[in-house]
């Protein structure tokens, strides 16, 4: 009984695959995994990292908080708050402890970037700060702290 080498290849599975394996009948095709991609305005890059000195622990809360509000579905965006989320798990996503965390909350907070709603929801500006949003025209339909 002669085995095919596509049964072998459909069989098997890594554990470290980075990307995923399709068999046809006719040949096998490696398929990348797709990137995703996140809208940041380049204000960003210009203004708030050159000016402001912030942590890189700061910059990835900030931008976590920021995808999340701005470059994801939100029902909420319109008012620049971000949905109900865990804080634990978003330490873990972030890979910081839970007091790096508190303590960048704070600090961006005190630049006046995000606002707390409550724990695990946050209003963020679109253009970092109350100057730069007034100058691009962002308003948050009669919501802002």
């Amino acid at each position: 009984m002669a085995i095919d080498i596509h049964t072998i290849i459909a069989g098997h599975r890594s554990k470290k695959s980075e990307t995923s394996v399709k068999v046809t009948e006719s040949h096998v095709e490696a398929r990348t995994p797709e990137a995703t991609s996140s809208e940041i305005p380049d204000i960003f890059f210009e203004e708030i990292l050159p000016h402001v000195k912030i942590s890189r622990i700061d910059i990835s809360v900030l931008m976590y908080l920021y995808r999340r509000v701005w470059c994801r579905p939100n029902l909420y965006r319109e008012y620049g708050i971000s949905p109900m989320f865990s804080l634990a798990e978003m330490a873990k996503v972030l890979n910081v402890t839970i007091e790096e965390l508190y303590q960048a909350l704070k600090h961006i907070e005190d630049f006046g970037f995000i606002g707390t709603i409550r724990s695990g929801q946050y209003f963020v500006r679109k253009y970092f700060t109350r100057e730069l949003d007034e100058k691009f025209g962002q308003t948050y339909d009669d919501f802002e702290l």
